[in-house]
Parts: C-alpha cells; sequence; structure tokens
C-alpha cells in the first residue's frame, strides 16, 4: 500500500526473523545517524549481547527496564492477539529480528505512549474483535505505532509540513528547524532507516512546545492519544531524509525538487486544473 507521501506503509508483512544467535542485524545497525541518537546507549548493549548469541527478549529484558516483560514469540498462545495478550499479561511476545528490537526501545524509551497505544489497541479488539480489514481508528493506530515521529517545532514550520509547501520548508523557513526537535517512535520506520533510502517518510505527530525531552515527549502524547483524535488523521508527511542535518545529500541543489518523494499537496476534489 502506498501512503500520499509516495512510500510503502508499514503495515506489510514483516520479513522472516532469522535464527537465534544471528548476529548479522545487529552489526549492520550504524548508529552515528541522528535519527537513532535517541536510542543509542541502551541499543547498543542490546545488540552486543544478541550478537553474542543471547536471544533478543532476554536482552531486552536484563539491559533496560520497561513496563512489560518481554518473552518469547512462542508465549503467545494460538488465536490470542498480540494487543489483547500485551493488556492482559504485561507481557511483549518478542521475535528475533530489527523489527521487534526497535519496538523493544520504543517500550523502553516511551513507556507511557507505548501503554496507551496498548490500551487504545486492545479496546477496540475486546468491542470489534480482530477483522479482516482494520476500521479508522484501528488503522490509525497501528500507522502511529509503526512509522509515527513527534515534532516539537513553530507554528510556521509545522503549517508548512502541512500543506507540503516544501520550498518553503526547506528554503525559507530552514533557520527555524534549528528551533525543532523531532523524534522518531514508530519501530518499522527505523527498522527500514537501518537501510536509508530518500522515499521513506514519517506521519508526524505534533508535540506541544514545552515537551523537550523524551521524558516530557512520552508523558504529554500519551495524554494526548485519543481514538476520536486518532481517526481524523492528524499526520503531517515528512520524508525523514530531508531534515536539515540529517542526511549529507539534502545538501546539494536539486535533493527536494524531486516530486516523486516530495509530493505536492492533492487538489480539493473539483479545484479547476
Amino acid at each position: 500500500m502506498e501512503t500520499d507521501a509516495g512510500v510503502t506503509s508499514p503495515m506489510k508483512a514483516d520479513p522472516a526473523p532469522p535464527v537465534d544467535g544471528d548476529p548479522a542485524p545487529w552489526v549492520d545497525i550504524e548508529w552515528h545517524h541522528p535519527w537513532l541518537a535517541p536510542y543509542q546507549v541502551p541499543g547498543q548493549r542490546i545488540t552486543q549481547a544478541c550478537a553474542s548469541g543471547t536471544p533478543l527478549w532476554q536482552a531486552l529484558n536484563q539491559c533496560a527496564s520497561a513496563p512489560v516483560q518481554f518473552v518469547p514469540q512462542s508465549d503467545l498462545p494460538v488465536g490470542t492477539a498480540y494487543e489483547a495478550f500485551i493488556a492482559q499479561t504485561g507481557q511483549c511476545p518478542t521475535r528475533e529480528g530489527l523489527h521487534d528490537f526497535f519496538n523493544g526501545l520504543c517500550w523502553i524509551h516511551f513507556p507511557a505512549t507505548k501503554r496507551r497505544l496498548n490500551q487504545l489497541q486492545s479496546a477496540h479488539i475486546a468491542a470489534d474483535g480482530v477483522r479482516p480489514v482494520r476500521g479508522p481508528v484501528r488503522d490509525a493506530l497501528t500507522v502511529f505505532d509503526e512509522n509515527a515521529a513527534f515534532l516539537n517545532a513553530p507554528d510556521a514550520l509545522w503549517k508548512a509540513l502541512q500543506a507540503k509547501q516544501w520550498p518553503d520548508l526547506f528554503g525559507c523557513l530552514h533557520p527555524l528547524w534549528a528551533q525543532s526537535q523531532l523524534v522518531l517512535f514508530g519501530h518499522a520506520l527505523l527498522e527500514k532507516l537501518t537501510q536509508p533510502r530518500k522515499p521513506m517518510t514519517a506521519h508526524v505527530y505534533r508535540v506541544a512546545p514545552d515537551a523537550r525531552s523524551m521524558a516530557d515527549i512520552d508523558a504529554w502524547v500519551a495524554q494526548d492519544l485519543r481514538s476520536e483524535h486518532l481517526a481524523t488523521k492528524p499526520f503531517a508527511h515528512l520524508p525523514v531524509l530531508g531534515v536539515p542535518g540529517w542526511w549529507p545529500a539534502n545538501a546539494k541543489a536539486g535533493f527536494y525538487h524531486d516530486a516523486t518523494v516530495f509530493r505536492p499537496p492533492r487538489r480539493p476534489r473539483g479545484a479547476p486544473q
């Protein structure tokens, strides 16, 4: 499925996980990238343990604290919804591989937000069951969990991002990026960015101006998340490698002129061509 920002949605089947103790996924993480900086310290401890043969679920429990206990994927009973199991047991089934590694890091760094997401997800499952096609709220919850980023920014920057006014966002408003903070939250997005490509796009959720630290962002987002609000799709789309200072190539002339990535806003229905 394609987003209107031109990238593949995270709601696709996950790749087959590597076998326990396979060091391949862990040695390829380039922690110097700016989007990984908030996760680097515990992330490196966990990956070092995994590269030495420790199962991921065990390394997550040993190397950092989280509001859930990580357990092997095999602990999830057949026929039980993943989100419901977490809500009922306080245990998070974990597969080997980068996808669940980054999910674990998000539980560690954003415990209140992840708990709130799980509450909303499990409540909708309890009310509606697991359906072949998600409704608008569960769809928004999944997008948030897998692909969200949190932005603290001046009004002018946020409005330009919402409107996809790319020349202004990365041109005349460029100095405002120094007053802004972007933190990636979606674990599928973090996983994809271990192999960065220009079209990779975040669903950006704006946070309050006074939410600056990771703990402040976590507390603010957790209290702000509501099903009715998420159903309105309160996201702006941002190709992550376009963030000034995050990718060397975006300093080159023409980087932002790629309309396959930095797409113009959609015309309203009935608007003149």
